[in-house]
């Protein structure tokens, strides 16, 4: 269960809507795709579902990486079970920001990755369930 303070609890008080990312909704490849577990924001999403808050679930699609049809069908359930998703959307992974890591000197992780396409999309939004 994820922890807030008094001050965030306030703060959704007066939320009319959060646009929840979930970066991976398998533990493990979360931890290896962004270096940190995924339990803080599905527990979160449980406590906006479960104190009535609406949600916009966003999923980047990322080739090789978030479309795998088993992750797919797996965040299908997750998002099953929250009461208050309004919309969910896929995210088609791109480069532009690229240039950005290499400026800076830093090793950009997905530089083989190609980006993705309506195709990849279409498919993700099927196996979800969403149009």
């Amino acid at each position: 269960m994820v922890a807030l303070t008094d001050d965030i609890k306030k703060v959704l008080s007066l939320t009319d809507l959060v646009l929840l990312d979930i970066k991976h909704i398998n533990d493990k490849k979360s931890k290896e795709l962004v270096g940190m577990s995924n339990q803080l924001e599905l527990s979160f999403a449980n406590y906006l579902s479960d104190n009535h808050i609406p949600i916009w679930i966003r999923q980047v699609l990322i080739p090789g990486y978030t479309d795998d049809e088993e992750d797919l069908l797996q965040l299908k359930a997750f998002i099953a079970n929250l009461k208050t998703v309004q919309k969910v959307e896929i995210l088609p992974y791109h480069d532009m920001g690229k240039f950005k890591w290499k400026k800076l000197g830093l090793n950009y992780a997905l530089e083989n990755v190609r980006n993705a396409n309506s195709k990849d999309v279409e498919r993700a939004k099927k196996i979800l369930g969403i149009t």
